[in-house]
């Protein structure tokens, strides 16, 4: 077989959560076939080391360009070129004139749910229309389509009015290096992000479901019943949009509790996760929520949300709180750092879910399908 996999994004130095997905399915997929000839289509950017080339894998870099011409232009021209025999895009959208079997990784249909278009950032407001155009076009036309969890799979097949066995679910997985680091890389990357000796640990961006404004009137309401908790540490986010939040909420001074780090490399995340005494994953809506399992893996205690997929993958191992009340969110943190005989329960609950989402099995799975696609043909 000759098979494409649309992975535009993984070569770009600030991955998250799609790109690393992508990558970690393509590494499994070289471990388990070395027969069939794959063609990795990427956009030819800033990290080119984040996979390499082996006998049957060949990295095809395509024009640079916008995301949807470089979609439905070069990637559909290349499927042509390169004579493929299926073509797998791995990021919800792919070309709507495709002239092999398709299959889809079809992460969540969030945008095709109820949504503000105005909040967010431009970036990720023309990503959401995009997203509205492209997707109910190609499912329509999907040999397969993927997603990541059995609560986005009952969400797909309702809001399409398809047969279950049209959507198959493929678990996201934990990479290796996700574990307990030791305290000299602790203590390396601490000094590295300047990082308090103490502290609270919020992964998310500026779009409005992963609930920056929720965690930030969970740490007023703190503030409020003069709880004593740790500086709260944010990657990835800039001053002006917290100040502009805190300063809506008539909260400036929430500033000075706050540790801002810029962006931090996967590779880096572990020795955070492992020194943090909370980490905050209070989303209103995931398709799977991966940051849950990856800091679990690292012996950080987890407080999670109740809603869409995150109860699916955090079991029993984390606090888990409706995302919508901050007086929620602010009682679950309270409960955590008071209660050292539920910290370490969260722990040791914690370390057994990663095991059970596994990378390897995910593209043994997604391998299976290829072929059944490539039978019917």
């Amino acid at each position: 077989m000759r098979i494409g996999i649309e992975a535009q994004r993984i070569f770009r130095t600030k991955k998250h959560g799609m790109d690393m997905v992508a990558l970690s399915l393509i590494k499994n997929l070289q471990q388990l076939d070395t027969e069939n000839e794959y063609f990795i289509f990427v956009n030819d950017t800033e990290d080119p080391s984040a996979i390499n080339e082996t006998k049957n894998f060949k990295i095809v870099p395509l024009t640079p360009a916008p995301y949807p011409i470089w979609e439905q232009k070069h990637l559909a021209k290349a499927v042509k070129t390169y004579q493929l025999d299926m073509l797998h895009c791995t990021s919800n959208t792919a070309p709507v004139s495709c002239p092999v079997p398709l299959l889809i990784t079809l992460h969540d249909i969030i945008y095709l749910e109820k949504i503000n278009l105005k909040e967010g950032t431009w970036y990720q407001r023309l990503g959401n229309i995009y997203r509205r155009w492209n997707v109910p076009k190609v499912v329509k036309k999907a040999a397969m389509i993927f997603t990541v969890s059995h609560y986005e799979q009952k969400r797909i097949v309702q809001h399409f009015n398809m047969k279950d066995d049209a959507v198959q679910v493929v678990y996201n997985g934990v990479a290796n290096h996700f574990k307990v680091e030791d305290p000299e890389k602790q203590e390396v990357i601490r000094k590295k992000y300047n990082l308090p000796k103490s502290f609270i640990l919020f992964l998310g961006n500026t779009d409005p479901k992963k609930n920056l404004k929720g965690v930030l009137k969970s740490l007023a309401i703190l503030e409020e019943k003069k709880i004593d908790y740790p500086d709260i540490v944010m990657p990835d986010f800039g001053k002006e949009v917290l100040m502009n939040m805190l300063n809506e909420m008539k909260a400036p001074l929430l500033l000075s509790k706050i540790h801002l780090t810029g962006y931090i490399p996967n590779e880096d995340l572990p020795a955070i996760y492992s020194q943090a005494k909370v980490f905050l994953y209070p989303s209103l809506r995931e398709s799977f929520g991966l940051p849950i399992l990856e800091g679990m893996a690292c012996g950080c205690p987890v407080l999670t949300a109740d809603t869409s997929s995150m109860p699916e993958v955090a079991g029993d191992a984390a606090i888990i709180v409706d995302p919508f009340d901050p007086s929620a969110i602010s009682a679950g943190i309270e409960k955590i750092l008071a209660d050292n005989a539920l910290r370490e329960e969260l722990i040791s609950k914690g370390f057994k879910r990663p095991p059970l989402f596994d990378y390897k099995k995910g593209a043994l799975d997604t391998l299976t399908a290829y072929k059944k696609i490539h039978a019917k043909q």
